[in-house]
């Protein structure tokens, strides 16, 4: 018999949605795949209905919203608005929320942890390699991915920008991602969680 777990997200805007709620349905797939002690049916992630970039209590709302269907919860925000998913997962301790509220946060943009890859993109014809750092690690030294991204993703073809958030979400190898410490940092606080809820 099978025990469902349904994480949820609150992120900052749509494309981090994308890429982010793809990543995060299959870590917990994979930890929960490795270390578990009976069958997880790990489920698609809910998106909240409020970005992070809106006030800490619009987060919040939303944060207890997902609650009702989900049990275990991802807020995710960029460095600039580092210390919002930290004040969420604060305000929500202490209002007594059970559910577990991880905060996600990249050492600066979502979009540094799309660049950690080579070998997702190598497979993408057109990619520019030559802009992607040399060690996954390296890609929270990029002061600003977005115009890496850019320069990046393949220029020609049908795919708009965000559809590389989605594509790079469901491809890109977990093992490399976790080569990156406040990726690596996330995933040790998440396993935790998965500890105290008994699915590890």
């Amino acid at each position: 018999m099978s025990r469902p777990l349904v994480p949820g997200l609150v992120a900052e805007n749509t494309t981090d949605e994308r890429f982010l709620g793809a990543v995060v349905f299959r870590q917990l797939r994979a930890l929960t795949e490795k270390g578990t002690r009976h069958v997880v049916d790990v489920g698609k992630t809910e998106i909240g209905e409020s970005w992070t970039i809106k006030d800490a209590d619009r987060v919040c709302r939303a944060v207890v919203e997902l609650a009702e269907d989900c049990h275990l919860i991802c807020v995710h925000n960029d460095h600039n608005e580092r210390g919002k998913a930290e004040k969420v997962v604060a305000v929500l301790r202490e209002q007594g929320l059970s559910t577990p509220v991880v905060p996600l946060v990249p050492v600066r943009e979502t979009e540094a942890w799309l660049l950690a890859d080579r070998e997702v993109w190598a497979g993408l014809r057109g990619s520019d390699l030559t802009r992607l750092p040399a060690r996954p690690r390296d890609v929270e030294k990029i002061l600003d991915p977005k115009p890496v991204l850019d320069a990046v993703r393949p220029g020609s073809g049908r795919r708009s920008r965000a559809d590389y958030f989605d594509y790079i979400g469901q491809n890109v190898d977990l093992d490399v991602l976790v080569r990156i410490p406040a990726y690596a940092a996330w995933v040790a606080e998440t396993e935790e969680a998965l500890k105290g809820l008994g699915y590890l």
